[in-house]
């Protein structure tokens, strides 16, 4: 039996949208990027050491979305050497700013502002012991993460079109 031109065609772009996928951005690998947010959640219970790995977690996460983003730049036919390495460049630099502000710094920041918060609201409002003052303090810190997450991208987004991304224009948003 023969395939038809039908599904021919279907399997085409079937895996045509499959190369699509972005890894680090449309599949799980994702949240390897809130690692510190869940990490500054739990920064009542847990040794420092352990919230500093979450940290290197998504740092790591950071880095492999740069190179990927670096090496789909560099398979990509370029007129000259020199053009490719800049693209390449600038692929991984605004890559690697993009996650290390919308992924690292900012929700980690915000996590740790939203847990210190609280906690200090628990601790001068009432008369729960410690033990359940550091649980709700980390639950309304996981609980906040799904609600910071795209705000803070979109905001980075925009604040890097308008600011660094005017002296290297990147050939597409990554």
């Amino acid at each position: 039996m023969s395939d038809s031109p039908t599904n021919e065609n279907s399997f085409d772009k079937q895996q045509r949208e499959l190369q699509q996928i972005d890894l680090y951005r449309d599949t799980p690998i994702r949240y390897l990027g809130y690692a510190n947010e869940i990490g500054e959640a739990f920064r009542s219970m847990l040794p420092i050491i352990a919230v500093k790995a979450t940290y290197v977690i998504a740092l790591g996460y950071a880095t492999a979305d740069a190179l990927d983003k670096s090496r789909k730049e560099h398979k990509k036919t370029w007129p000259t050497v020199e053009e490719r390495r800049k693209q390449v460049g600038i692929a991984a630099a605004d890559t690697f700013l993009w996650q290390a502000l919308a992924s690292v710094a900012i929700p980690g920041f915000t996590i740790n502002r939203v847990c210190y918060f609280t906690g200090e609201l628990l601790k001068r409002s009432t008369r729960l012991p410690v033990s359940i003052q550091k649980w709700t303090t980390t639950f309304i810190g996981l609980g906040v993460i799904p609600f910071i997450v795209h705000p803070i991208d979109s905001a980075v987004e925009i604040g890097m079109d308008k600011t660094v991304r005017q002296f290297y224009k990147p050939t597409t948003h990554l």
